[in-house]
């Protein structure tokens, strides 16, 4: 096959005679077209940017109208940012024509979208008034003073009668949900109708119609059915009876049962860690909130930085894997701290962590504290949980109180194993004890000596926020026996009860708070003359236990005046606390009003209890809960401020 080049006929002019030889011509062509390139480069880098040159034409343009929107509050702020009409505001050059039918295009528009609200016949009128001057947005570099023009002004009024209430909703199921009578299964479907948000009698809107579906879908892909889903939905309107039907139907697909932990991210910790903390059996029904809860012991187990847990819907629902996340913690760890109390002052500590001790593989947490009052050292080895998260531990501690005048100094060895959890902490140890009291030129009773104790805890939570509680109640229990050591060998027994408790006021109003109730208790069964070391007695006072007090200030007082460890406690508190409210909602601060009282003897009879009463507030803080708090000692007959954060049992 031939092929036909052909060319323009001003490279290849006609007639038998050439002025120039066809190579010159081709080479004056390709000149010129080099040419005319270089030209348009030069043109590009001279002249600014056509679509930067008409961005700032634009912006220095005046708008093409002016709008105003005369409607109640919720339906203007919508019409102001999602009306179509406002984007040509900006288009340059608009005439009376194009504008014309942009508002007649803008009454469809604006009933879309106040629909949205639950208004579907709503009186829209949309008027042009007299012109007015504006001026541009954005005025030239080189003027002194804007440029004004008189523009159009756009008004539309909007009535939009009466809102559309929700007349009926009917909720079905379909699925593994629908086909089970098992009676949590029961109570999960019966709990998606009860808590369906747009109820009958409430005001449609798209947003709250949009709102409830997905809170219905995510309470039932919450728990088992994990590839829930809506398979269809209605909402028919009547706009002259102003009245909603709505209909939802949620397919929950199968039951998803939890296969095993796919784990990625282990490099010195072995996966049977990761199962212990974690929790999770294979078989076990879906649980988001398991799940999230074994991501949180993860997190807390001190042995990762991160976790993340995922269970895909795509899965097997007969056994769908446990996605498992993880970055481990670094091996060691050193901790600076400083801080302040009320009680004892300024504070510096160290603290040093070892996940993985050579040759044990246990953890050891060894802290040096300091402050005015009190100084620490100490540390701890944990051996990593078995099946059942009971760990081996044996720690010491060297400490140093000063409760003035008197200075204790103690040393303590302590061999056990303990169970911790979210709700329930366990432990059972074998402890020594070694005090010496001195107290300068007073005399000083009791508290010295060392003795060897057995003894069990036990501590059970059942708030409804391990960290912000509302509601709930916590009781802890410590109780042993043990034997003074020395010359004078005597048996004792201790126990000492905590308990905590949150009292919501709802029957009240929604504003009236909650009770916070307190109470400790305290016992050591011994002979008079049994040396008991001052570790193993108590005191009582403080940011924590009786307001209005200094620091373990409230023991037994000595002929002398001194105070010293007794081996009786009894300490209650009752405080209210309310929210506080701006702008008719809850803040993160709260008031709180408070009664503490607190007594320690050697005898029962002889308990003389002491008494704070003061005012505090609460704040919310990212790290856990501050409060301050000014309280009035009433046997001491001083203020004292008060100040903590956190909340611990």
């Amino acid at each position: 096959m031939r092929r036909l080049a052909v060319a323009p006929a001003w490279l290849n002019p006609p007639g038998p005679e050439a002025p120039y030889p066809r190579p010159s011509r081709l080479f004056l062509a390709c000149g010129l077209v080099a040419s005319l390139a270089l030209t348009a480069c030069a043109s590009r880098q001279t002249d600014p940017d056509r679509s930067e040159r008409r961005q700032r034409a634009e912006a220095e343009a005046p708008p093409a109208f002016d709008l105003k929107v005369d409607a109640p509050d919720d339906i203007r702020e919508l019409l102001e940012k999602h009306l179509e009409l406002q984007r040509y505001r900006a288009v340059p050059d608009l005439n009376e024509a194009e504008l014309a039918r942009l508002l007649v295009m803008a009454e469809a528009n604006a009933r879309e979208l106040i629909a949205t609200l639950g208004y579907f016949s709503p009186d829209i009128r949309i008027e042009r008034d007299s012109e007015t001057t504006a001026t541009p947005a954005a005025a030239p570099a080189s003027s002194a003073t804007p440029v004004a023009a008189r523009i159009p002004q756009i008004r539309m009024t909007v009535s939009p009668g009466l809102p559309t209430q929700v007349a009926s909703v009917q909720l079905d199921v379909t699925g593994a949900m629908a086909d089970s009578a098992a009676p949590d299964v029961v109570a999960q479907r019966n709990a998606l109708r009860k808590d369906w948000s747009l109820n009958a009698g409430r005001r449609f809107t798209q947003a709250d119609w949009s709102d409830a579906k997905t809170s219905a879908v995510r309470q039932l892909t919450a728990k088992r059915y994990l590839a829930g889903r809506i398979s269809g939905s209605r909402a028919d309107i009547d706009p002259e009876k102003r009245e909603a039907a709505l209909g939802v139907t949620l397919d929950s697909g199968p039951v998803y049962l939890l296969g095993p932990l796919e784990i990625t991210g282990l490099s010195h910790y072995s996966p049977a860690l990761v199962e212990r903390f974690a929790r999770l059996k294979p078989g076990a029904e879906y649980d988001r909130d398991e799940l999230l809860r074994a991501q949180q012991r993860l997190s807390d187990s001190g042995f990762f930085d991160s976790a993340f847990l995922l269970v895909a819907p795509e899965s097997d629902p007969k056994a769908a894997p446990v996605q498992t996340q993880l970055r481990e913690a670094k091996l060691q760890k050193l901790v600076l701290g400083v801080g302040a109390t009320t009680d004892s002052g300024a504070r510096f500590s160290v603290e040093h962590t070892h996940n993985l001790v050579p040759l044990i593989g246990w953890r050891a947490v060894s802290k040096l504290s300091v402050d005015q009052k009190n100084q620490y050292l100490g540390t701890e080895l944990m051996s990593q949980p078995d099946s059942s998260y009971w760990r081996w531990v044996v720690g010491g501690k060297l400490q140093r109180e000063t409760d003035d005048p008197l200075t204790t100094t103690s040393q303590q060895l302590r061999f056990g194993r303990l169970q911790t959890s979210e709700r329930l902490d366990r432990s059972v140890y074998l402890q020594y004890d070694r005090a010496e009291v001195r107290g300068g030129d007073a005399t000083v009773d009791s508290g010295s000596g060392n003795a060897i104790s057995l003894a069990w805890a036990w501590t059970q939570r059942n708030f409804d926020n391990v960290l912000f509680p509302t509601r709930g109640w916590g009781l802890g229990v410590e109780l042993g026996p043990g034997l003074t050591l020395g010359t004078d060998r005597q048996p004792f027994f201790r126990t000492l009860l905590r308990s905590q408790a949150y009292v919501p006021l709802d029957a009240l109003g929604e504003r009236s708070g909650r009770l916070s109730i307190r109470g400790q208790a305290g016992a050591v069964a011994a002979k008079a003359d049994a040396p008991i070391p001052a570790t193993q007695l108590f005191l009582t006072g403080g940011d924590s236990t009786v307001r209005g007090y200094t620091y373990r200030s409230i023991g037994v007082a000595t002929s002398t005046g001194i105070v010293q460890a007794g081996r009786y406690l009894a300490v209650g508190s009752v405080e209210w606390q309310r929210p506080i409210y701006k702008d008719g909602r809850p803040t993160d601060w709260e008031s709180a009003v408070f009664v503490d009282t607190g007594a320690v003897s050697d005898q029962v009879g002889k308990l003389d209890a002491q008494t704070g009463v003061g005012v505090g507030a609460r704040w919310k803080s990212p790290i856990g809960p501050f409060q301050a708090d000014l309280a009035y000692g009433i046997q001491a007959k001083a203020f004292r401020l008060h100040l903590a954060v956190g909340f611990t049992f």
